[in-house]
């Protein structure tokens, strides 16, 4: 159970003893994010979030920890909690916890009632802006505190799962302030969905079971950016990899990739390790679990815990423990063995520390420009899924090309003039 900071009662952690370790963790990933490093140099500069408070319900990582600092430095309260039980870096918690103009509820191993709780104490600041992971912020403040909407500027969304349920609200008609589509600009998810999320997740696998991947078949069970960061880097261990898809055109870039594509019945009782990437639930059923070989893995990379069907196996299975970090081992009736990792939760953050500091920056630049554009453009943008303008992206792509030492060419006159005109042919 957390403990309450003496430096702010308001705030929640598990340890505040933590927090000498948080700030050298934030020290060493605010030098690997020198694109978000640069935002915010200009933030201190002019100041776009002066009597605005940011409320967030992201992974309480380093690298959220370095967004939060850069929010601050921009004139914003900011008011935190997670976005997944088991997601959250106690020692960042305790750190951001000692921040002036920062308020934080966060533990990992969060129970539900804590999470959600939580969530409404993140609310209760009266956020004038929201940034969310998975949208459980923005569905909280329009299920239970309609009050406050007329009076949000905008939000801000980072992932996938998340931009799906903000387009159902927007369908159904009953969004009732912008959201900016975060995970929409190229710098995030061709960056962060594919190389950070192949990374981490075999990160957070690895720690878990020391599994050697060489050798072994992979199964990845969707395809989209974030399945095709999970099986490169799966072959690039030297795996066998199978895809799994129900969307057609993924499934055909699949096989063109090199990889085997086959329905999950199929792939169930030959993969050794199994990795959900979908976003939808019980990808991964009892059923499938029955014809998998025994000791096979199954761990999940999409942001909620339901696309392993972990209800099922809990009361199916004749027993369970945990024998590693992270890794509990289930023997199902018929006397084979499964092991799940990271609870059938993110395993990158449940098991590991998440997407690298590096990958983060562009996403989190992404998360800095995305409310200053809010604040610009108040009142001027429909109560929609909004994409930031391509120009930002951009900006977000040349300052990390900057923080990388990394000089491009630029067109000459002429060539500008040859792209913008169509008379000149053959």
């Amino acid at each position: 159970m957390p403990t309450l900071t003496s430096s702010q009662t308001a705030s929640a952690v598990k340890d505040f003893s933590l927090a000498s370790q948080g700030r050298m963790n934030l020290e060493i990933a605010e030098k690997r994010m020198g694109a978000l490093m640069k935002v915010k140099e200009r933030f201190v500069q002019e100041r776009p979030f002066d009597g605005l408070t940011i409320g967030m319900a992201l992974h309480v990582t380093k690298e959220t920890g370095v967004l939060v600092r850069t929010l601050t430095a921009g004139g914003a309260r900011v008011a935190i909690t997670g976005c997944n039980p088991l997601s959250t870096q106690d020692d960042t918690a305790a750190a951001l916890a000692e921040e002036e103009n920062v308020f934080i509820w966060a533990y990992k191993g969060e129970t539900k009632e804590d999470y959600y709780a939580y969530l409404t104490n993140v609310i209760g600041q009266k956020p004038d802006i929201t940034i969310d992971d998975g949208c459980d912020l923005v569905t909280e403040i329009h299920t239970k505190h309609p009050e406050l909407l007329g009076e949000i500027i905008g939000g801000c969304e980072e992932t996938t799962t998340g931009i799906l349920r903000l387009q159902s609200m927007a369908r159904e008609g009953v969004l009732c302030y912008p959201v900016i589509s975060v995970n929409d600009n190229k710098t995030k998810h061709l960056m962060d969905n594919y190389y950070g999320t192949g990374q981490s997740t075999f990160d957070g696998i690895l720690r878990s079971t020391n599994l050697l991947i060489a050798g072994k078949t992979v199964v990845v069970l969707g395809y989209g950016s974030c399945g095709k960061g999970v099986a490169m880097r799966a072959k690039g261990l030297g795996a066998q990899v199978i895809v799994t898809e129900v969307d057609a055109f993924c499934a055909l870039q699949a096989a063109m990739d090199g990889h085997r594509v086959m329905k999950m019945k199929d792939a169930a009782s030959v993969g050794d390790l199994f990795v959900t990437v979908t976003g939808n639930l019980h990808v991964i059923s009892m059923e499938h679990m029955e014809k998998m070989r025994d000791g096979a893995v199954v761990a999940n990379s999409g942001h909620f815990d339901n696309e392993i069907d972990v209800k099922a196996l809990e009361t199916q299975a004749s027993s369970k423990r945990r024998v590693r970090h992270y890794l509990d081992e289930y023997v199902l009736r018929s006397g084979k063995t499964v092991y799940l990792a990271g609870e059938g939760r993110l395993v990158n953050l449940a098991s590991a520390e998440g997407h690298p500091s590096e990958v983060m920056s562009l996403s989190f630049c992404g998360q800095a420009l995305a409310c200053e554009y809010l604040v610009q453009h108040r009142g001027a943008l429909p109560n929609a899924v909004v994409t930031l303008p391509a120009n930002i992206d951009d900006t977000i792509a040349k300052l990390q090309l900057e923080a990388m030492g990394i000089s491009i060419d630029e067109l000459t006159p002429e060539q500008a003039q040859y792209l913008a005109s169509w008379q000149e042919g053959t």
